[in-house]
C-alpha cells in the first residue's frame, strides 16, 4: 500500500501502539504494553448546501466515534484547531495540524440534491509527509442512509491507517431482552455494530436463542421454541420470512450455524437421550450424521476454509472442544487448560484462533486460543460472559454479559483480541447472543 500512515504487526496480537514520526511513513507497532493512540482531527465536514449543515454534524462524529473506539486512535478536539477547512477542495495548511501534533488529517464535505439524495466526500492525509493517505472519494445514498455512508468514511480511513480489513459497515445479529430475569421475553433484533439502528426481526411470543448470519448477511438461522421444543429456523433478512429448517416433528434441533460457503448448515439434534452434530445441505433438505457419541455434542463452527469444526463435547467427561473433518468422523481434543469447562468455540475469519466461553471456579470467561490448543489467553473476567462473536476482521470480539442476582442485566460487550478496550455496546434493552455479520 503506497500511502499507508501505519502498518500493524500483530505478531502475538498484543498491543502497545507506538507512533513514530520521522522522516519514514509513521508507523504503528502493536506489542504487548500500553496502548498510546495515534491523534488524528477531523474537522466537521464542510456542508455544500444550507440543508446539509446537520447532517455534516452526524456524518463527521459517527467516522470520529468509528476511530476513536477501537483504541488505536485519538481525536484532538475542535477548539485546538487553528486552521479552518472552508471547502472540499482548499489547501491544507499541514504546520497548523503539525503543531497541535495531529499524525492524521481527515476532511470532507457533505451535499444534499434537494430530492432525499446524501454525497458525502473526503480525504485523509499524513500531516508530517504532507502527503494524502486516501485520496479524494465519494459515496453516495438516500439521506436516511447517512450513518452507514459516515461507517463507509471510516472504514476506508481505518484500513488505510492499519492495513487491516475494516468492520466499521457490518450489522450484528443478536436476541433482545426485556422483563425481569425469572420471565424475561426474547425477540430477534439486528442492529449496526456500535448499536445503532436497531430493527426488530421477531415478536416476543416464543423464546429464541443463537441467531447466526449466513456468511452473505442476507439470512439468519436461529433456534425457536415456538413449537414448544426447540427447533432450527431459518430466516431472510430482507422480507423477514421465516420458515422451520429441520423438519422431523418431535426432534429437537438447535445451535445452527452455516458453513463459509452458505450451502450447508451444521446444527445439534437430540433423538432420545443423545445429543449429536448433523449438517444439512440448504438446497436439498438432505442431512448426514457428523458425530455419534453417547455424549452431548453442540455449539459446532466452521474453520474459514470450510475444511474442519470445532464443536464442544463431554464425551471426556466434562465440556471441552474438539476440532474434527467437516466431513465427520474422529475428533482430536484442543482444550487443555489447567482447569475449567469450554464452550461456544467460533473460528477466526483469520484463521488463526478460536474464541470460547470458559467456566472456571466460578467465573466465566470470554477467551481465545490457537487451533492447536496453545497460547490460551483469557480477555474477560465476570460472573456470566458467554457467546463470543468475531468481527469480520477477526479483531475484535462482541459477547453476552450477565449481571449477579434476581435483578441481574443481560447487555452486549466487545473487547478488543488483545484483551484491552473493554465496552459495552449500547442497546434499548437486554442483549444476549450477538451474531457478528459480514462487512457489507
Amino acid at each position: 500500500m503506497t500511502h499507508r500512515l501505519m502498518q500493524l504487526v500483530l505478531a502475538a496480537m498484543m498491543a502497545l501502539v507506538h507512533v513514530s514520526a520521522t522522516a519514514a511513513p509513521l508507523r504503528i507497532e502493536i506489542t504487548e504494553g500500553v496502548v498510546e493512540p495515534l491523534p488524528f482531527a477531523l474537522p466537521v465536514f464542510v456542508p455544500e448546501s444550507p440543508q446539509a449543515a446537520e447532517l455534516a454534524q452526524q456524518v463527521s462524529r459517527v467516522v470520529a466515534q468509528d476511530l476513536i473506539g477501537t483504541g488505536l486512535f485519538r481525536e484532538i478536539p475542535s477548539d485546538a484547531h487553528i486552521s479552518r477547512v472552508s471547502s472540499f477542495g482548499a489547501p491544507v495548511a499541514f504546520a497548523d495540524w503539525k503543531a497541535i501534533n495531529a499524525q492524521a488529517l481527515i476532511t470532507g464535505a457533505v451535499g444534499t440534491d434537494g430530492a432525499g439524495r446524501l454525497t458525502v466526500k473526503f480525504r485523509a492525509w499524513d500531516v508530517f509527509a504532507g502527503t494524502e493517505l486516501v485520496p479524494g472519494q465519494q459515496f453516495a445514498s438516500s439521506e436516511d442512509g447517512w450513518r452507514r455512508l459516515a461507517h463507509k468514511v471510516a472504514d476506508q480511513v481505518y484500513s488505510s491507517l492499519t492495513g487491516e480489513t475494516p468492520y466499521f459497515d457490518s450489522r450484528v445479529v443478536f436476541v433482545s431482552e426485556t422483563g425481569p430475569k425469572n420471565k424475561r421475553e426474547k425477540r430477534l433484533a439486528i442492529m449496526d455494530y456500535d448499536g445503532s439502528n436497531v430493527q426488530y426481526l421477531t415478536d416476543s411470543s416464543a423464546i429464541v436463542l443463537a441467531p447466526r448470519f449466513s456468511p452473505s448477511g442476507d439470512r439468519v438461522l436461529y433456534t425457536s421454541y415456538a413449537s414448544g421444543f426447540p427447533r432450527v429456523h431459518v430466516l431472510t433478512v430482507g422480507d423477514v420470512r421465516s420458515r422451520v429448517l429441520q423438519s422431523n416433528e418431535g426432534v429437537m434441533s438447535f445451535a445452527p450455524r452455516f458453513s463459509p460457503d452458505g450451502r450447508t448448515v451444521v446444527y445439534s439434534l437430540t433423538q432420545g437421550s443423545n445429543t449429536d452434530i448433523w449438517a444439512m445441505d440448504v438446497a436439498s433438505g438432505a442431512t448426514r450424521r457428523m458425530t455419534n457419541s453417547p455424549a452431548i455434542e453442540t455449539a459446532p463452527s466452521y474453520s474459514p476454509d470450510g475444511s474442519q469444526i470445532v464443536f464442544e463435547s463431554d464425551r471426556s467427561g466434562s465440556q471441552q472442544l474438539y476440532i474434527m473433518s467437516a466431513a465427520g468422523g474422529d475428533a482430536r481434543r484442543i482444550s487443555f487448560g489447567q482447569s475449567g469447562r469450554y464452550g461456544t468455540p467460533v473460528w477466526s475469519p483469520r484463521g488463526d484462533l478460536i474464541a470460547f466461553t470458559k467456566q472456571n471456579a466460578g467465573r466465566f470467561h470470554i477467551g481465545v486460543m490457537r487451533t492447536d490448543g496453545s497460547e490460551e489467553r483469557l480477555l474477560t473476567a465476570s460472573f456470566l460472559d458467554e457467546g463470543p462473536s468475531w468481527a469480520p476482521n477477526g479483531r475484535v470480539l462482541m459477547f453476552a454479559r450477565e449481571t449477579q442476582g434476581a435483578q441481574g442485566a443481560s447487555a452486549l460487550y466487545s473487547v478488543d483480541v488483545s484483551g484491552r478496550n473493554l465496552k459495552r455496546v449500547r442497546t434499548p434493552a437486554g442483549g444476549s447472543d450477538p451474531s457478528w455479520g459480514p462487512l457489507q
